[in-house]
């Protein structure tokens, strides 16, 4: 599917953003990643109104953590809400957020990866990547992966299908990466290095990023294709954010300019997050690695579904196994565990 900017114009000036999917989340344990503000926050919240058995909160800074905690306590009424810190430029804080919550959680039902920055300039993690990459990409994934073998279980022992919710973005249609970057030995190595990341990528680096959770999606689904586990990701639209707060330049009025006359309020781009979360309850696998825009399963891109964009997602996620596993070894054998199970 092709998407022109007329079409992402009318789609936001419509505004026709459905009310939020509703269920009983009883006994059930839900996870939102990058909860104490925005799309998070939002989503966060509607999930809150649902009675699951525990809410936990994942975000960077432990004040604004609590406040989120808070504030939702505070306008739902819902106390079963906990923060626990995790820092996606961090490959230990991952760790350590996935050991903790594996020895405090007995279940997961629903995981929403919602983080992501969108860089204005280049920037190193203390691990040595382009924060852009080790947030939106990696780490996000090396979350998914570790968390994966619960969610499944969740699934599994409660007879029920769980959900594993990446959040892309359209911008992801009009994304695609170099050759010289999807033909190295290491995709990630050259796509996160700082020779790389000059200026004009830099510029580029979100919508690249987006494309890559739609990748990553597709690939951990069909790893988990035998699984009562629906993975999906979800556009929440163009809505008003902070993840473009280190803009600069020219960039920062146009932002201005189309958060007035475009942006869909956070509330409305949590909905979002939520129906990919619960949507489709009586056909889950209708969702099961789809791209999700405005309650509804819509084509990715052309690059995406093509046959090079296959080839692509083969190898994105062959370098993408690669590079976790040097992280935590629980990577590999959690591909291979499920890899055998197809």
């Amino acid at each position: 599917m092709k998407k022109s900017m007329l079409s992402f114009f009318r789609d936001q000036l419509m505004d026709k953003v459905p009310p939020v999917a509703t269920a009983d989340l009883s006994g059930q344990t839900v996870v939102v990643i990058g909860a104490n503000t925005g799309l998070g926050f939002e989503a966060a919240k509607h999930f809150a109104r649902m009675n699951p058995a525990k809410l936990v909160l994942a975000c960077r800074n432990e004040e604004k953590g609590k406040a989120a905690v808070s504030k939702i306590q505070q306008d739902t009424g819902f106390k079963s809400v906990e923060l626990q810190l995790l820092d996606l430029a961090k490959f230990s804080s991952v760790t350590q957020f996935v050991d903790n919550f594996l020895r405090t959680s007995d279940r997961l039902d629903i995981l929403v990866a919602n983080a992501a920055v969108a860089p204005g300039t280049y920037k190193a993690t203390a691990d040595g990547w382009e924060e852009g990459v080790q947030v939106n990409n990696l780490s996000t994934s090396l979350l998914c992966l570790l968390l994966a073998p619960r969610v499944v279980e969740t699934a599994q022992n409660f007879n029920k299908n769980a959900r594993i919710v990446v959040v892309a973005s359209e911008v992801h249609y009009w994304a695609k990466l170099d050759d010289n970057v999807l033909d190295a030995l290491s995709s990630f190595e050259v796509f996160g290095s700082k020779e790389y990341c000059t200026p004009s990528k830099i510029s580029s680096r979100y919508f690249d990023t987006k494309l890559l959770n739609v990748f990553f999606t597709r690939s951990l689904a069909t790893l988990l294709q035998n699984t009562p586990v629906t993975v999906n990701c979800v556009n929440p639209g163009f809505c008003i954010s902070g993840i473009r707060r280190e803009f600069t330049g020219f960039m920062v009025v146009m932002d201005w300019l189309m958060e007035k006359i475009l942006a869909r309020t956070t509330e409305k781009g949590g909905r979002q997050l939520v129906w990919a979360a619960l949507g489709s309850p009586e056909n889950p696998e209708d969702l099961k690695g789809a791209y999700v825009n405005l309650h509804r399963v819509e084509e990715p891109s052309d690059y995406v579904i093509g046959v090079e964009g296959k080839k692509r997602e083969d190898k994105l996620w062959a370098d993408l196994i690669k590079e976790l596993a040097k992280v935590d070894d629980r990577v590999q054998t959690i591909v291979q565990d499920f890899s055998r199970s197809r």
